[in-house]
């Protein structure tokens, strides 16, 4: 059975695009500043994921240019959607059968870096990404509003039908 905690990342990242739905690829690039572009957040989300579930849960860096431009502290740009879209697809996708297979006992591994245990489980980064996610989601809504976008999701989804709360 599919863990709790991933149930709602999975709900999550439905929830990120559905703030997005709708959005041009010219508005999806501008950057209102000091914010990065909705684009550039699309590309830090899959950065995160990558890290965290390819790359630190497999051994595994699938889109190395993601790990390049839009990494924490990485420069605001201006990206274009659809390529931003296609690897955060393709890292999620990626993903998800470790995901999937991921159990109490792996959250509460520490992870491990160039052969070094890190302070970090990886419970701890679910929650994390989750967070993240959402954090990300208000602004990119924010800026859609600042952009002039009407119609936008103005409070979480479905969350009792679709990732209600579950014990472990």
């Amino acid at each position: 059975m599919l863990h709790p905690l991933v149930s709602q990342l999975r709900f999550t990242r439905a929830e990120f695009k559905r703030a997005l739905e709708g959005l041009s690829d010219p508005d999806g690039c501008k950057r209102v500043e000091p914010m990065n572009s909705i684009s550039w957040i699309i590309g830090h989300l899959a950065w995160q994921e990558q890290r965290y579930w390819l790359f630190y849960g497999q051994g595994k860096m699938l889109l190395p240019e993601v790990q390049t431009l839009f990494a924490y502290g990485a420069p605001a740009s201006t990206p274009a959607l659809k390529d931003v879209w296609d690897a955060w697809n393709t890292i999620t996708s990626a993903a998800d059968p470790w995901l999937d297979q991921v159990t109490t006992q792996k959250l509460q591994e520490y992870v491990a870096m160039k052969g070094k245990t890190t302070s970090y489980i990886f419970g701890s980064l679910l929650q994390r990404v989750i967070y993240h996610y959402w954090f990300h989601t208000g602004q990119s809504i924010a800026i859609r509003k600042m952009l002039g976008h009407t119609g936008l999701p103005d409070f979480v989804g479905d969350i009792d039908g679709e990732a209600p709360y579950r014990p472990e």
